[in-house]
């Protein structure tokens, strides 16, 4: 069991979040090319999620994403999304340190006062 603590939910580990449906479950990507194969063998999405307890929409969107990436359906390829995930992370982190590099430019400003020369010197 992961023990991995969400603030807002101080004693609660990432685990009982997935069991109370708060946090979405990610399953390896081994079980989900297990799941596929197994559809390719013939099996049927009706099957395979009653036995392995995984919603048959679950499997239909593991099947279309398969489909993507192996390009015989259009869409976003999984390492695609991983790309743009990445990219709007990066921008976040470019967007906060934008906004603290301009509070700190503000703050400096205000420190510094004109002198009767033209020159400008701090705030004593």
């Amino acid at each position: 069991m992961d023990t991995q603590v969400v603030p807002q939910f101080s004693g609660v580990g990432i685990f009982e979040l997935v069991v109370w449906g708060l946090m979405p479950y990610r399953y390896p990507p081994e079980f989900r090319r297990k799941v596929l194969d197994l559809l390719a063998a013939g099996r049927s999405v009706a099957s395979l999620s009653a036995d392995l307890g995984v919603s048959d929409q679950t499997i239909y969107n593991w099947r279309r994403q398969d489909a993507i990436d192996r390009g015989t359906e259009p869409g976003l390829t999984s390492s695609e999304k991983e790309e743009l995930r990445a990219a709007r992370r990066r921008i976040v982190e470019l967007e906060t340190e934008l906004a603290v590099t301009k509070r700190a430019n503000e703050l400096l400003k205000a420190q510094v006062v004109t002198a009767g020369d033209g020159t400008k010197r701090s705030k004593p």
